[in-house]
């Protein structure tokens, strides 16, 4: 490698990384061997407004060809935002609204705001978002040489999701100031061993669990633990390759052909809790801004329950806030884990903690010291814009000074529902599973639960019907429970449609029921001939094992290709007959979320 050949790869767009690994150094050497060669990045300008009329905010890309560097120089006080970077499932637009609103929130407080981010598609990339926005990958070398560039003052890693925070540490070795909490306490919330020592300390409970480098190490773990339990890589984005395992050759295929496990990223294996109900908190904090952490304030954004039983990517999960069925005694065991938890991890900024609660007993399933997605409906739910609020406590605000130190318990229900693109990907199951599968989601609020779901569900494009037929057929596992769930819909005046196996359980608890073939059975007609037909107004099925059978799926998505109403679980089927029996009795009206607050 010469100079020469090295200012021909940058040209040619080679990564620092790239070129490390074809040369056998270090990204860290062969930086610092081309700065020596004075070898950085030049900015050139997009005009935004295409010379239409004045473009205010500056735009700009980086490029090794040789020529003017066009970026202004301003002696302001300067805040960089890391964005999420492009959009995927997985990476919700909910990120893009957090760092949107925290560079409004800096601009009003004088700051000068530079947005790195990759993605045309946001908000966040708008040319009246931030100050200056660079249209850069979010890797360790481009977000330094931006930093470096602009000479800021500070950093904030916690708003565009797994990403950027998988940089903060880098960032921090190289001399980046993240402003916020501290890198060194988000690597204690994703370090399995530090999180553990942690809740340990704090004497929190979490599920048993255990972590695999390999094959072998991962069955040690699963039978020390017992099955089922729940595997995922460290480090991830949307619960990528995270699954619930049932067998010994599940978990090998898993670790065969699902990840790359390493020393430096293991594979976790906890122990699933079935039929736990989940619940996310989302909370602001200004601890790490005070000398001493008791002068600090914690206040709990919101606590939301899951509709779904635990094992749903709380993305892709239907949520309910306030909580709906936790008793007050778990509802202030949770309120004194967050606060010690915030506490501990010195947390300046938002922090978000997945709970998981049988019986009494509330176990904590993973902390995140930064936005989650469900800080949007929580702002838009409470009333007050806490991915603001947060900016301003990361560069320096106390939540006394910005006046919220309380808990707000809104005085009626709102409903969190996800939306899901199944309908361009015919033939994939649509069962829900801890990957995030959801490309957005939506709102219903009323004074009446019942109503406030049946309202995200029509927002959601599947609108729960008032009358006519329902198709019953769950697997082994819900056979106890099911006859309790189609009894409600028989009691709302529904038709039970279902096949021999969940027909014999119903008729045997005294219900009517019209017989349907399966469709391996061959003969007519089937719930897909229905679904087809229009027959059916609603479904109900959920999957028969771990591996879910082809006529089952072909029922889900059946009934998805036809627009017809699917519940995959029986509380989610709960919800629905809840939903249903309120629009019969008062309908619903329409109120703007401004009347609400």
């Amino acid at each position: 490698m010469n100079a020469e050949l090295l200012a021909r790869a940058k040209s040619l767009g080679f990564s620092d990384r790239q070129i490390a690994h074809l040369t056998g150094t270090t990204e860290d050497a062969l930086r610092a061997e081309r700065k020596a060669l004075g070898l950085i990045p030049s900015y050139r300008l997009v005009d935004t407004c295409a010379a239409e009329f004045e473009a205010y905010t500056p735009y700009y890309y980086s490029t090794y060809d040789r020529g003017d560097d066009e970026v202004t120089k301003t002696d302001t006080k300067k805040v960089m935002i890391l964005g999420g970077g492009p959009n995927r499932i997985g990476q919700g637009i909910e990120f893009d609204y957090c760092c949107v609103h925290a560079a409004f929130a800096l601009k009003a407080d004088g700051f000068e705001t530079i947005m790195v981010n990759s993605n045309p598609e946001t908000v966040s990339t708008d040319y009246d978002t931030s100050d200056k926005l660079f249209f850069e990958p979010l890797t360790l070398e481009d977000v330094l040489h931006i930093y470096e560039r602009e000479g800021c003052w500070g950093a904030i890693a916690q708003f565009g999701g797994q990403t950027p925070l998988n940089l903060a540490l880098g960032l921090k070795k190289n001399g980046v100031n993240i402003i916020g909490t501290s890198p060194e306490s988000i690597e204690i919330a994703e370090d399995r061993k530090l999180f553990s020592a942690m809740l340990d300390r704090l004497n929190i409970p979490q599920p048993k669990n255990g972590m695999a480098t390999n094959e072998e190490e991962a069955l040690t773990a699963a039978h020390n633990l017992s099955y089922p339990v729940l595997v995922r890589p460290s480090f991830v984005l949307g619960g990528r390759a995270m699954q619930i395992v049932y067998t010994d050759a599940e978990l090998s295929h898993y670790m065969k052909f699902a990840v790359e496990a390493s020393p430096e990223r293991p594979v976790l294996v906890d122990k699933f809790l079935e039929d736990a109900t989940e619940v996310d908190v989302d909370c602001i904090a200004d601890v790490g801004n005070f000398p001493n952490p008791a002068d600090g304030t914690v206040v709990i954004g919101a606590m939301l329950e899951h509709i779904e039983f635990a094992g749903v990517h709380s993305g892709d999960a239907a949520m309910v806030l306030p909580p709906h069925t936790l008793s007050q005694e778990v509802i202030a065991t949770i309120r004194k884990y967050t606060h010690a938890m915030a506490r501990e991890l010195l947390v300046s900024g938002l922090m978000n903690v997945q709970y998981a609660v049988k019986g009494t007993t509330v176990y904590v399933l993973e902390v995140n010291p930064r936005a989650s997605r469900t800080v949007p409906f929580v702002s838009k739910a409470i009333g007050f814009p806490l991915a603001k609020l947060a900016a301003q406590v990361m560069a320096g605000k106390s939540l006394k000074e910005l006046g919220f130190t309380a808990e707000v318990w809104p005085k009626y229900w709102a409903v969190k529902e996800s939306v899901f693109p199944f309908n361009r990907f015919p033939g994939q199951d649509i069962i829900l599973s801890p990957e995030m599968r959801s490309t957005g989601e939506v709102m219903g609020l009323d004074a009446d639960l019942g109503v406030a779901y049946a309202k995200a569900q029509m927002a959601a494009n599947s609108p729960l019907p008032l009358k006519g037929r329902v198709f019953i057929s769950v697997g082994d596992l819900h056979k106890g429970d099911v006859a309790a769930v189609a009894k409600s819909f028989a009691d709302l005046g529904f038709e039970l449609v279902s096949t021999n196996g969940t027909a014999t359980v119903l008729e045997k608890a005294g219900l009517k029921v019209q017989r349907v073939f399966k469709l391996n059975e061959g003969a007519r007609p089937n719930a897909v001939d229905l679904l087809k037909n229009k027959e059916l107004q609603l479904v109900i099925n959920t999957p028969s094992g771990a591996s879910p059978r082809a006529d089952e799926v072909k029922i889900r998505t059946t009934a998805v290709m036809t627009g017809t109403p699917i519940m995959t679980t029986l509380s989610g089927a709960k919800a629905a007959a809840l939903g249903i029996a309120a629009l019969q009795k008062h309908g619903y009206a329409v109120k703007t979320i401004q009347e609400y607050h």
